[in-house]
């Protein structure tokens, strides 16, 4: 025999399913995994203007950055904008920008290497010379004639950082898994 559900059964079990949704999305929203839109072109070609990213927000919590991480952070100039960058240099080591050549300088390279960057499309004449301090991070767009980035307002302090790109959705021709990724050799 067939059990005929009240309207009050319906509303309490539509309650029960919420609470539980929400239970279950709001921490892997907030600790986990996040939303991002590209906004802008300081990432091009790498990321286009409108990308709709899912960022990983729980491996910077187990581990550390790494150069040519592609991040999204918090803008140190105004904390309530995101934006989204290259890893350059690391906490202490010293970037060095002589026009598109970046060398970096650290304690295992203390005579400086430069930096392979095929990522980069659109180089920028600069010279910048920054030392990082023990929390700091040294962010560039690949997009480098039209990012505003460290060479401009300075280093990305560790505490502002909030996760690297795990998926690209949107546009659906470059779906991709870890997009932006490049690893030096």
């Amino acid at each position: 025999m067939e059990q005929i559900k009240t309207k009050s059964q319906s509303f309490w079990e539509l309650v029960r399913f919420a609470l539980i949704a929400l239970i279950i999305v709001i921490p892997i929203r907030l600790f986990v995994a996040e939303p991002f839109i590209v906004s802008g072109l300081s990432m091009f070609p790498t990321f286009n203007n409108g990308d709709y990213l899912i960022v990983d927000k729980l491996s910077y919590e187990l581990g550390s950055p790494k150069r040519d991480d592609v991040v999204v952070f918090r803008y140190p100039g105004d904390t309530t904008k995101f934006f989204i960058k290259r890893i350059i240099g690391l906490p202490n080591e010293t970037v060095d920008i002589k026009g598109n050549d970046v060398t970096i300088t650290n304690a295992g390279h203390p005579n400086g290497f430069k930096l392979d960057q095929p990522f980069v499309l659109n180089p920028a004449n600069n010279d910048t010379h920054l030392v990082l301090k023990s929390d700091e991070y040294f962010v560039m767009g690949d997009n480098r004639s039209a990012s505003s980035d460290s060479r401009y307002w300075g280093p990305v302090k560790r505490n502002l950082l909030q996760g690297k790109p795990f998926l690209r959705l949107l546009p659906i021709n470059k779906i991709d898994v870890l997009p932006g990724g490049y690893k030096q050799i």
